[in-house]
C-alpha cells in the first residue's frame, strides 16, 4: 500500500502543472454569480437550474451532476465573503499539492458526491417539491468545507484570527470542524428526508482520507507530531572502569563519529536510516541546503538569508 501510495505521488509531482490552473477562482466566480443573480431578481432561477436534482438528472439534465458546485448556499455579502475566503484555501492547497493533484482532489469529490446521491438518496415526489432544494442544496457547501480540512493537515501551525481578534492555529479549528461535522451527522431535525443526506459530510470526508491517510496526524499538536515521528532512541552501551581524563597517558582523543545517514529533515529531525520508507526532498524556496521529509516538505517555514 505505501509502494502504491508513492508512485502515485511520484505521478502527481511529474505532472504537477497539468489541469486546471486556479480551479478555485472559477468555482468561487460562478457562485459568486448566482449569488449575485439570487441577490439582483430576488429569485432562484439559476440556483435551481445548476443545483443537483436527482429526478431531473434521471430525465436527461446531466450537467447537474457537476454544475452543483455554483449552489453553495448562501444569498448575501457575507456568502460573498466565505466564497473569497475559500478561493484563498484552494490556491494555496493548488500551490502546495501541484495543479494537477489539487484537480484529482476536487472532482474525485465532486464524483463520490455524484455516486452517493444517484444511488443512496431518494427521488422526491412532486407533491414534495418545496423541500427539492433543501437536501441536496448543502453538497457544494460539505465539498467546500473539507478543503479547509486539507488546508489545516498541509499547514497545521497556520493561524487565523478568529472576529479579527483572536488568534487559532488551523489544527486547532479542525478539531473543532470535525466535531461539528459529527454533531451535523446526527442532526435530525429537519421535516423531511433528512436521511441519506445527513451523511453528505462523511462522504467528503472520504475524499479527504483517500489523499491525505497518515498526513491526518498533523491535525494533533507539534509536540506530539514529534514524538509521533522519533523512532525510540537506542539505550547508549554500559561503561566498566575509569574514564581516562584529558591530559593523562591513558587518554585518547575520540575520532571523530562518521554520519549514519544521507537526509535529515530540517523540521522534525528524521532520517533516512531511522525511517527508510520515508522520502525526503530539498526545498528550492529555502536559503542554503534544508531537507525535508515528506510530512514537512509541503507545511514548513522557509528560511531566509
Amino acid at each position: 500500500m505505501n509502494n502504491l501510495r508513492r508512485g502515485f505521488e511520484r505521478f502527481c509531482f511529474r505532472n504537477r502543472d497539468k489541469g486546471i490552473s486556479n480551479l478555485m477562482l472559477y468555482i468561487a466566480l460562478g457562485n459568486a454569480l448566482v449569488i449575485v443573480m439570487s441577490m439582483v431578481n430576488g429569485g432562484i432561477v439559476l440556483y435551481e437550474l445548476l443545483s443537483f436534482d436527482k429526478t431531473k438528472i434521471l430525465e436527461g439534465q446531466v450537467w447537474r451532476l457537476f454544475t452543483y458546485v455554483f449552489t453553495q448556499s448562501g444569498s448575501g455579502i457575507i456568502d460573498l465573503l466565505f466564497l473569497y475566503f475559500f478561493y484563498l484555501i484552494g490556491r494555496h492547497i493548488e500551490n502546495s499539492m501541484g495543479t494537477f493533484k489539487f484537480n484529482l482532489y476536487y472532482f474525485s469529490g465532486v464524483i463520490l458526491m455524484d455516486v452517493f446521491a444517484m444511488i443512496f438518496c431518494p427521488i422526491i415526489p412532486d407533491t414534495l417539491v418545496i423541500y427539492t432544494i433543501l437536501p441536496y442544496g448543502e453538497m457544494a457547501g460539505y465539498l467546500h468545507m473539507s478543503l479547509f480540512l486539507t488546508f489545516a493537515t498541509l499547514h497545521p501551525d497556520s493561524r487565523f484570527l478568529i472576529m479579527f481578534i483572536i488568534p487559532i492555529k488551523g489544527w486547532v479549528l479542525a478539531l473543532i470542524y470535525l466535531g461539528l461535522e459529527v454533531i451535523q451527522i446526527f442532526n435530525l431535525s429537519y421535516p423531511v428526508m433528512l436521511f441519506p443526506h445527513n451523511l453528505f459530510p462523511l462522504v467528503a470526508l472520504a475524499n479527504y482520507l483517500l489523499f491525505m491517510g497518515s498526513d491526518m496526524k498533523n491535525l494533533l499538536p507539534l509536540s506530539w507530531r514529534v514524538k509521533a515521528g522519533k523512532a525510540v532512541p537506542k539505550k547508549p552501551a554500559k561503561r566498566t572502569g575509569v574514564t581516562p581524563l584529558p591530559g593523562s597517558m591513558d587518554y585518547k582523543r575520540p575520532s571523530p563519529q562518521p554520519q549514519d545517514y544521507n537526509h535529515r529533515c530540517t523540521v522534525c529531525g528524521r532520517t533516512d536510516t531511522e525511517f527508510p520508507d520515508l522520502e525526503f526532498r530539498y526545498c528550492s524556496r529555502c536559503a542554503g541546503y534544508h531537507c525535508y521529509c515528506e510530512d514537512h516538505i509541503n507545511n514548513h517555514e522557509h528560511i531566509e538569508e
